[in-house]
């Protein structure tokens, strides 16, 4: 394996990011581990705390804050935080693995500020807004309301897309094709 120690997929909440990251770590399983983000947010249907996400009170999000304990975060949206704990990152290094991480745009910035060449940063997009729109309302869990917030502030991402190692369009009913592009920069830079 080479120096890379962190493989991030960026994008709006909606595009897939989730879906590639499993499928890098189904396929890779010796190489990645998931590292689990931290979020003020609700739980969703089923999600499990510590599985897939660290739930914590905003309290306790601020608490990790002062006490430095996160290598990025970000208020996503108002009263909503996200970020990477340094624990997580530190726990999938001493298992000799490359740290896989789905986070939003400005994250993933940080990350390749904090980690240069160490880090391969992955911009994942929807073909077009009104498709990125239509998946927020098919997965049912975000009122109107959230669904124009998140359309909203992607379309500010979209100006960071030039600031990223690596840029795939997750076309609706082509997931393949994402996995493949998805595949081919693993093996090129991190196995």
């Amino acid at each position: 394996m080479n120096s890379k120690k962190i493989l991030v997929f960026a994008g709006p909440s909606g595009v897939g990011k989730s879906t590639l990251c499993s499928m890098v770590q189904e396929t890779y399983p010796e190489n990645f581990s998931f590292a689990v983000s931290a979020t003020t947010r609700p739980k969703r249907g089923l999600e499990v705390d510590g599985i897939d996400y660290y739930f914590l009170s905003e309290d306790e999000f601020k608490k990790n804050i002062k006490e430095d304990a996160f290598i990025e975060w970000e208020e996503v949206y108002a009263g909503r935080y996200y970020g990477t704990l340094k624990s997580e990152i530190t726990r999938i290094s001493e298992l000799g693995k490359v740290t896989l991480l789905d986070i939003d745009v400005l994250g993933a910035l940080n990350i390749k500020r904090k980690y240069g060449d160490e880090a391969h940063i992955v911009f994942v997009k929807p073909e077009s807004l009104s498709v990125l729109r239509q998946r927020l309302e098919d997965r049912g869990s975000d009122s109107e309301d959230d669904i124009a917030v998140r359309v909203e502030r992607f379309e500010k991402e979209l100006s960071f897309e030039n600031e990223f190692d690596s840029v795939i369009i997750n076309y609706t009913g082509k997931l393949k094709e994402a996995q493949l592009n998805v595949i081919n920069i693993v093996e090129e830079y991190i196995v």
